[in-house]
């Protein structure tokens, strides 16, 4: 198995930390994303991305990841006795595909089973709220006697996608894997789901964080909001001095699931306007003089 510089993949610094991966990765797998994308490839690059994203996410995933890219050069690194008798060893490639693989086989449930196969299934959040239907094009491996892939079969499928689907989720689609030997039963074809992260919203569980812009005044003197949800869009009433970091619940605009419908949060932000003129400057001077006796850090006296 080839090697894959996960980094590289991500567009981003061994050294970057958690929250910079993210970033990169919600930029990769929207642009990437197969429904909307015109770049070559683009399937192929989303699953590149997606499996990147899954190991350097890890902390522990990612510190074995970063060990074998260490001493990925190193002929003798990639060989590790298998038995203290055995003359059998595994190859860095196996090492690699079995710790970071997408493409695992399934178990058997005895010999004539045939093999399970998994395929990734790209969605976006919009997509979670009803049930959706796909045309899916797969290949089904073929092995010897000797469990080595001798040529894949193409197949397409129409499945259907229930509503309220989570990221990672595995939904099996039974006798549709590799084909049972001597009799036996088919393997069953697994969708793993893989939500592209939405440019506006946050995933909490079932419900959705949205940052909510505010200018001064309108935070100050409570105004009406268009809020967008992955619906459609809302009015939504800002109470008269609201704070930064103040949540505004919207009940049922989160995530669907087979009990409930999660929650929207607006998260406010008050954003300031950019370095005023003479004349802005003089009424935020009126401001201040009619606030004189508001302190923005009385805690600190207190602690």
């Amino acid at each position: 198995m080839e090697f894959k510089d996960y980094y590289a993949i991500l567009e981003v610094k061994p050294s970057d930390d958690i929250k910079a991966i993210k970033t990169a990765y919600r930029r990769l797998a929207r642009k990437y994303h197969p429904d909307v994308s015109t770049e070559a490839n683009a399937e192929a690059r989303f699953k590149d991305v997606a499996e990147a994203y899954e190991v350097l996410k890890d902390s522990e995933r990612r510190a074995e990841y970063d060990e074998l890219r260490q001493h990925r050069h190193d002929p003798n690194f990639g060989r590790r006795a298998q038995r203290q008798q055995s003359g059998d060893a595994e190859d860095f490639s196996d090492i690699f595909s079995s710790m970071f693989g997408q493409g695992r086989r399934g178990r058997q449930q005895h010999a004539a089973r045939g093999q399970d196969v998994e395929i990734g299934v790209a969605m976006f959040l919009e997509e979670t709220l009803s049930e959706q239907t796909r045309t899916l094009s797969y290949k089904v491996p073929v092995y010897n006697v000797f469990g080595q892939v001798e040529s894949e079969i193409p197949k397409t499928l129409n499945v259907k996608i229930p509503a309220g689907v989570t990221d990672g989720e595995r939904i099996r689609v039974k006798g549709q894997g590799v084909p049972g030997v001597g009799g036996g039963a088919n393997g069953d074809l697994y969708l793993i789901i893989q939500l592209a992260p939405h440019p506006l919203f946050e995933v909490i569980g079932q419900d959705l964080e949205i940052v909510l812009p505010l200018a001064p005044w309108e935070a100050a003197l409570g105004t009406k909001v268009s809020l967008p949800t992955l619906s459609d869009s809302i009015l939504l009433t800002i109470p008269a001095g609201s704070q930064t970091g103040q949540r505004l619940r919207v009940k049922g605009k989160g995530l669907v699931s087979k009990k409930e419908t999660g929650n929207l949060y607006a998260v406010i932000k008050v954003v300031m306007p950019p370095k005023p003129d003479d004349s802005s400057a003089a009424l935020w001077q009126q401001l201040a003089e009619a606030n004189k006796a508001f302190d923005p850090r009385t805690l600190w006296s207190k602690a």
